[in-house]
């Protein structure tokens, strides 16, 4: 049960239902239940027509009470955030089968979705509190993730909360290159990238989340030499795009080589990004996990990222990349992102090094086939 399913994905719990979905296939049979466009391939629930107009939560909701009713031939109902958390609750009370909640994120750890949602933070954080505490088991998508469902709801049996880690299919996100071992990139070259100059990626959603603001700050100590690629779509609400907006224009009347590409983009133009780029940097101030790090590192690129959540335990640091300590005071952290930045800019090799043991890294300890068959163990144990 996914709000997000392809071609419909435009975040990192999207692609971890995208890809587990394909793994667990393998090992059983899978339904899934989604929301958005008509396609061929799964059972898709739309809001109630005549909450045409309502507060996005309660059309939501409308969605989630035709999907659990949709759902009962199923052994076990897997749930994903909060969009589809009441649905998975409802299906278990009525087929009397075990749901799993996967917490990809805590809507109380988000408290800046209320920009976006209004009233309906509340039900959100409603629904998510009440499937959370009725759940047969939870799946965290990092150890850090466990804690924080631990420390939100403490009346939880630690026993029923597992961590399961998001994979990376390595096959699919891998450098791209020419035959001469170069980077390919013909999106920037498209753009006007300078490939003889330092490339500073960044790959996600506009939302308070993903640190967005925070790296246009930073973005001003950035070495002269350094272009800025920002392919960050999708923004949460009119007002942060407009915040964006007028950042990324102050950060272009001061310096030259900022490249914003506000639109959603393919997998092979994401890697062309990535696989140019000097550096990826992932400023969030909350991440649970954080799929797109491991999307650079598999493309052998060197990451500086905040140290929040579960990305310590996706970047190492000093071998895969640079952690950076999250503050709340927005200068003291913008300048610290901009220190790491500049000291890999400034020592190739050392990102290079940092890009091949990253890669080596997803390959070795990070895949969705392994997420799978710990996901499906799960789905065993409660159903005896």
């Amino acid at each position: 049960m996914t709000r997000e399913y392809p071609p419909e994905v435009y975040g990192g719990a999207g692609v971890h239902v995208t890809e587990l979905v394909a793994q667990l296939r393998h090992l059983c049979e899978v339904d899934v239940h989604c929301m958005g466009a008509p396609r061929p391939d799964a059972f898709v629930h739309g809001p109630d027509p005549a909450l045409r107009g309502a507060n996005p939560a309660l059309a939501t909701l409308s969605a989630d009470l035709a999907m659990a009713d949709a759902a009962s031939s199923a052994a076990v109902a897997h749930s994903h955030t909060w969009y589809t958390g009441l649905a998975g609750h409802l299906a278990a009370l009525l087929y009397d089968i075990p749901h799993v909640l996967t917490a990809h994120s805590l809507e109380p750890l988000r408290p800046w979705k209320a920009e976006q949602l209004g009233g309906g933070y509340h039900v959100s954080s409603w629904v998510e509190r009440t499937a959370a505490q009725h759940a047969d088991a939870i799946i965290a998508v990092s150890a850090s993730m466990r804690d924080d469902v631990l420390r939100v709801y403490p009346s939880l049996d630690p026993a029923t909360v597992h961590v399961v880690h998001n994979g990376i299919d390595a096959d699919t996100w891998a450098p791209v290159r020419f035959d001469d071992g170069q980077p390919r990139a013909p999106l920037l070259a498209e753009l006007g990238v300078d490939p003889a100059r330092p490339i500073v990626a960044f790959v996600g959603r506009i939302t308070r989340q993903k640190g967005v603001t925070e790296l246009l700050a930073a973005a001003h100590r950035f070495a002269p030499q350094v272009q800025l690629v920002l392919a960050a779509g999708a923004p949460d609400t009119p007002e942060i795009a407009a915040e964006v907006s007028v950042a990324v224009d102050e950060l272009t009347t001061e310096r030259d080589g900022v490249f914003w590409l506000p639109e959603m983009l393919s997998t092979d133009r994401v890697r062309q990004i990535l696989s140019a780029a000097t550096v990826f940097v992932c400023p969030s101030v909350y991440e649970p996990l954080g799929i797109v790090n491991l999307e650079a590192m598999a493309c052998e690129t060197a990451v500086v990222a905040s140290d929040v959540g579960g990305i310590p335990e996706v970047v190492a640091d000093g071998v895969t990349g640079t952690l950076v300590h999250y503050g709340p005071d927005v200068p003291g952290y913008a300048a610290r992102l901009a220190d790491a930045v500049n000291a890999l800019v400034a020592d190739p090799a050392t990102a290079r090094e940092f890009g091949r043991a990253g890669r080596q890294r997803c390959i070795e300890r990070f895949s969705w086939a392994r997420s799978a068959a710990e996901t499906f163990q799960i789905y065993r144990t409660l159903c005896g």
